[in-house]
């Protein structure tokens, strides 16, 4: 019964939400471009725009099917719409959700769990919109006065981020993080799979183990 009630209050009501306004920020995507056609007229050929279609296919298509797969663990159903809708999923919402279900100790998948997600990432995109803001009006000024090695030193912040995050979760699943690691090594160092390959391989094989893993683990129960 409880679940039900979750279902029709949040559930149902977060799909229908999110299908619209992620169908809307589609549409308004067009609308520089439509502008720029009905002001100026200015439109390329359809060769020129299903050729560059192509390209950016070609280079991050999997990553369409990929991601969504990978980050909804974590993200949960409001999250991933909330997510795919404001950007900076990997280096902000998925921090963001992860360390809060962490410090309050909810159980990944489960109710408590989205609902915690779903508040840490609204915090997330507020703090993030009032950081670019301030950002986009005083960031020459901050960002002259700054050392030279504090500007180098942001080239690392999401590499620390992704370390921390690995961190966490490698010392409760430390099996699928080790096998994470040994497929992304040997990808990288063979070159055997083409680039855009690469990040899929590794969280399906990843993904094939963490089954594997708790199958096992529910027949030893």
């Amino acid at each position: 019964m409880e679940n039900r009630s979750y279902e029709e209050t949040f559930t149902k009501k977060i799909i229908s939400t999110g299908r619209w306004t992620i169908l809307t920020a589609v549409v308004l995507c067009f609308l520089p471009a439509i502008y720029l056609w009905i002001r100026y007229g200015a439109i390329p050929s359809v060769k020129t725009i299903l050729t560059g279609w192509f390209l950016i296919a070609s280079m991050y298509g999997a990553f369409y099917i990929v991601e969504p797969i990978s980050y909804f663990p974590i993200l949960g159903l409001s999250g991933t719409y909330m997510s795919f809708l404001s950007g900076n999923i990997a280096n902000v919402r998925v921090p963001a959700s992860a360390v809060a279900q962490d410090a309050l100790g909810v159980d990944a998948g489960s109710q408590e769990a989205e609902l915690i997600s779903t508040i840490s990432i609204a915090g997330s995109i507020i703090t993030n919109l009032i950081i670019v803001t301030i950002g986009a009006f005083a960031g020459n000024a901050i960002i002259g006065v700054l050392p030279e090695y504090v500007i180098t030193a942001f080239g690392f912040v999401f590499p620390a981020i992704m370390g921390a995050l690995l961190t966490m979760f490698a010392l409760k699943f430390y099996k699928c993080a080790v096998v994470g690691l040994a497929v992304g090594i040997i990808i990288n160092m063979t070159q055997l799979v083409p680039a855009w390959l690469a990040v899929p391989l590794c969280v399906f094989v990843t993904a094939f183990v963490a089954i594997i893993d708790y199958k096992k683990q529910r027949l030893n129960q």
